[in-house]
């Protein structure tokens, strides 16, 4: 773990400690969701540093803000409902947290970064009132196509006291993978806390970093995400703005996930899976800096075998093609050096990608159809936590004897 000296750049988006420990430093890349269009392929791309530190106080795991949200999410290419899988954890939850809370037509339900109504559209189906909070207008408009109202703002003290002057408060707030993707963590929080009922639950949903580091998930890091959460970190920051979690589930989401349960302080009693959680946490020494370091190594090690797999293969001929153009994956391909080269092109169900081109690697994306069509010899499975939905959806691929590759933990091939 290197040092770092301290600025006023580089402090803590939590408690403002200086930052002078390296997790992890994965070089410079684009933004994972830029992609880039035919006309533009000749314009110059802003890299980044995706240099991530470690805070010696909190131990939040951060990158720096480079890019200011509005850059990144004014208008974005993540659609939550491309995901059948992912659409239909979020119809469990709103069955399960309608039954838990008792909601109905007398209550109100907020979500903040709604995205395109994946997760919203099962409360109108029952009748539950609800708000979408989405920054990104055209992800927003299709949101409204689907009957659901949808803010198109970020969220934050202004818009909650907004809200709640308006007579608005939640008796239930959403956040799925939102937090990790703000920068202005206290003002985040702090407007949970303004905009929940005095009764009011509020359930967030993000990457484990225990599983992070434990499954080698550093794909998982791009500038869009700006943080990166264990539960004691996330307990410290909520019970900073009035906050306390009371309940958790451990997910298999996004490669292992984190939903929190939240309430204004004092309100309800905290269940034995939250003790059991923090009790591991412990044991995993989370609150110790030497745990996060010898990250670094492990990821350098699976970067050199994607390589020698994929060197391999193209000295034995072998055709690549990847599936999926998702965040995680632009930063697996910048980081590793993988253009077209080794990987012939990319395909992606969701629409807004088809025909642009890979930010950074200038790999093409195709829509799925391709794959049928070249009859690659390998898969390469960018979006590795929902291998098992693609492995169904390609099955084909075995016709002709194709194989899936999946990069992460390390380097699998699966027949």
């Amino acid at each position: 773990m290197t040092a770092q000296s301290g600025s006023a750049r580089s402090r803590c988006r939590f408690c403002d400690t200086p930052l002078r420990h390296t997790f992890v430093d994965l070089g410079v890349s684009p933004l994972c969701e830029s992609y880039v269009s035919a006309e533009h392929l000749s314009r110059m791309e802003p890299f980044y540093p995706l240099h991530v530190f470690v805070c010696e106080h909190c131990f939040l795991v951060q990158l720096q803000e480079y890019v200011s949200p509005e850059e990144i999410f004014t208008e974005y290419a993540y659609f939550s409902s491309f995901s059948e899988s992912w659409v239909q954890h979020a119809q469990r939850y709103t069955d399960m947290i309608t039954t838990r809370l008792g909601l109905g037509s007398d209550s109100f339900v907020v979500e903040v970064a709604s995205n395109d109504g994946y997760l919203l559209q099962h409360f109108v189906k029952k009748g539950v009132p609800v708000l979408g909070i989405e920054p990104a207008a055209n992800i927003a408009a299709v949101a409204e196509q689907k009957g659901i109202p949808t803010l198109v703002k970020f969220f934050g003290t202004q818009t909650a006291n907004e809200l709640v002057a308006a007579g608005r408060a939640a008796d239930l707030i959403i956040g799925n993978n939102v937090l990790a993707q703000v920068p202005e963590l206290n003002d985040f929080v702090e407007g949970l806390c303004i905009l929940l009922r005095p009764e009011g639950v509020i359930t967030l949903e993000f990457p484990h970093l225990m599983r992070l580091i434990a499954d080698n998930q550093f794909d998982t890091i791009y500038h869009e995400h700006f943080s990166y959460f264990s539960l004691l970190t996330t307990e410290r920051i909520l019970a900073a703005h009035g906050l306390t979690i009371f309940d958790v589930d451990e997910l298999p989401t996004h490669g292992g996930s984190l939903r929190i349960y939240a309430c204004h302080q004092g309100d309800r009693s905290v269940t034995q899976r939250l003790r059991a959680l923090r009790e591991r946490e412990l044991a995993g020494r989370v609150d110790r800096l030497e745990t996060y370091m010898g990250f670094p190594e492990r990821v350098k090690e699976t970067k050199r075998k994607l390589l020698e797999f994929l060197i391999e293969a193209k000295r034995k001929g072998k055709s690549v093609a990847g599936y999926g153009a998702p965040g995680k994956g632009n930063t697996l391909l910048n980081y590793c050096g993988i253009r077209t080269d080794f990987l012939d092109y990319t395909v992606d169900r969701n629409t807004y990608k088809q025909g642009k081109f890979l930010p950074g690697t200038h790999i093409p994306i195709y829509a799925p159809d391709r794959i049928m069509e070249t009859k690659p010899d390998y898969v390469l499975i960018l979006p590795w936590n929902v291998k098992e939905e693609i492995m169904e959806q390609m099955a084909v691929i075995r016709d002709w004897g194709g194989q899936f590759v999946v990069p992460i933990p390390e380097v699998s091939v699966h027949g």
